[in-house]
Parts: C-alpha cells; sequence; structure tokens
C-alpha cells in the first residue's frame, strides 16, 4: 500500500486519500479510547471510577498506587491471580500440542473433507461463547468434570486450539515439503523429520498460537463461570464479581495490568510473525 501521495493525483484521489486516513483514526481512536481512559483511572488516590478535579487539575496528591497495593496484597485477588496463573499454562500447552498436530495432519493433500474438519475444528471460534459454555455445562455434568480444575483446563484449550490450527497452517503454506522427503530418503523416521526439520521452521507459527490461546485462556470468564467452582476463581471472573457486588478502582488496576500483558504478548506475536515471513523468504510487511 502506497504511503505517499503521488504530484499527479486528482482531486478525488487526493479526497480518498485523506478521507480514508481520518477514517482510519476515528476506528482507531474508537478502540483505543476506554483502553487510553481506564489507565490514568487506575491511579486515582481515591475510591471513584470517576476523574476528580485534582486528577484533572494534574494534582500529584490526586494520583496513588493504593489499588495496585490493594491488588498484590488482598488475599481475593491474589487466589484468583493463582488459579488463572495455574489454569493457563497447562491450557495452552494441551492447544499447542492438539492444535499443531490437527495443523499439520490437515495440511496433508491426501486428506479427505479438510474443509468439513476444519470448520468443525475453529468452530469454538464462531460459535457465540454463551452457546459453547451451555453445551460445556451440560455435557461436563454427565462425565463429571463440572467444577473441577481438569473442566476448566480442558473447556480452555477447546477454545484456544483454533487460534493455534489457524496460525501453523499460515506458517505451513510457505513450507518446502521437499525438505521433509529428503529427510525420509536419507533415513530419518517421521518423528526425528518432525522435531528437527519441520518444527524449527514452524516454530513461530506455533509460538504465536500458543500466545493467542494463553490469552484467551487468562482472559476468558463466561466459560469458567459456567464449569468451574469457587476454588477456579480466576481474574477475570473476580473482576467481574468485583463489578457487580462491590465496585472498587482495584478492577481499573487490575485491568491495567492485563492491558500491559496483553500488549506485551502482542508485541511478541508479531516479532514472531516478521521471523516467520522472514524464514520463509518473504518480506514482512
Amino acid at each position: 500500500m502506497d504511503t505517499k501521495l503521488p504530484p499527479y493525483a486528482t482531486l478525488g484521489q487526493r479526497i480518498w486519500f485523506y478521507g480514508f486516513r481520518v477514517l482510519c483514526g476515528l476506528i482507531f481512536f474508537f478502540l483505543i479510547a476506554p483502553i487510553l481512559i481506564i489507565i490514568p483511572l487506575s491511579f486515582n488516590a481515591e475510591n471513584f471510577f470517576t476523574f476528580t478535579p485534582g486528577m484533572l487539575a494534574l494534582d500529584p496528591e490526586a494520583y496513588s498506587l493504593r489499588h495496585y497495593r490493594d491488588f498484590f496484597t488482598n488475599p481475593d485477588w491474589q487466589q484468583a491471580l493463582w488459579n488463572s496463573v495455574r489454569i493457563a499454562p497447562v491450557a495452552t500447552l494441551l492447544s499447542v500440542s492438539l492444535g499443531t498436530l490437527a495443523a499439520i495432519g490437515l495440511s496433508q493433500s491426501h486428506v479427505p473433507l479438510k474443509g468439513a474438519i476444519m470448520a468443525i475444528l475453529i468452530s469454538p471460534m464462531i460459535v457465540p461463547l454463551i452457546i459453547s459454555a451451555a453445551g460445556m455445562y451440560f455435557f461436563y455434568s454427565r462425565v463429571g468434570l463440572q467444577g473441577t480444575y481438569w473442566g476448566v483446563v480442558l473447556a480452555h484449550a477447546a477454545l484456544g486450539i483454533p487460534f493455534v490450527i489457524i496460525t501453523v497452517t499460515a506458517t505451513l503454506v510457505g513450507f518446502d515439503r521437499s525438505l521433509t522427503r529428503a529427510a525420509a530418503n536419507l533415513g530419518a523416521n517421521p518423528v526425528t523429520t518432525f522435531f528437527r526439520i519441520q518444527m524449527p521452521l514452524i516454530l513461530p507459527g506455533v509460538i504465536s498460537g500458543g500466545l493467542f490461546a494463553f490469552i484467551t485462556s487468562f482472559d476468558e470468564v463466561v466459560v469458567v463461570i459456567f464449569v468451574g467452582s469457587a476454588a477456579q476463581q480466576t481474574l477475570p471472573w473476580q473482576m467481574f464479581t468485583g463489578l457487580r457486588e462491590q465496585i472498587s478502582p482495584v478492577i481499573l488496576a487490575t485491568a491495567t495490568i492485563l492491558v500491559a500483558v496483553s500488549i506485551i504478548l502482542l508485541t511478541v506475536v508479531e516479532l514472531l510473525r516478521r521471523r516467520s515471513e522472514r524464514l520463509r523468504g518473504m518480506s514482512p510487511s
């Protein structure tokens, strides 16, 4: 996409050039404005969800880290954080393992009904979350997983697998399959070929899918409310409960921390995407 307007552009082209950028800027502001409001509010020295006159006047006394201290010292918030830390990595590991194998299998040309299988595997991204949560609740109730740690982990893994499949499948598009055939001709078995030849080349896509699966698990609240119990109350669940029962700016501090973590993870995803394109001989955009 051209980033500069050519000097010979017509009036209509100039209007479209600048109008398109203004429209994109307005959409970006609409999406980012709630985050920009939450971050300064999390430093409010009072127990309010609004800007105080002192904050608007940039008075240092109106700003404080008290809500962050409350987050790191309150046992309820720390237990919720610990539950999220216990659940998200295990769910991510399952998502990466199963999603990577599924993507490699679906990339084979001889697999029948690949389109239908792919649609089923990525359906958790398409089906409304409340429907998936209700279905998991009734299914888990019958098999004894309702209200258990592994029930929540498996539910989050099911939500993360589509992200892994999509990112790994995109990485496999530019994969040179002559490398695996050459390894097989030299006597390498399929397991050795996968770990020594294929895995290093698709690793950026695997890690990217894993990061998306981790973010999905760490931020998910609807499914865990349905299939979890009080013992599995995660950080988003604690935030939801706080908004419903006891409004506290600690929620804003927690949201700011989650935003910072998400930005870091998405930055890593972008760096991995560029590395993957370089490995495939493409020019990073």
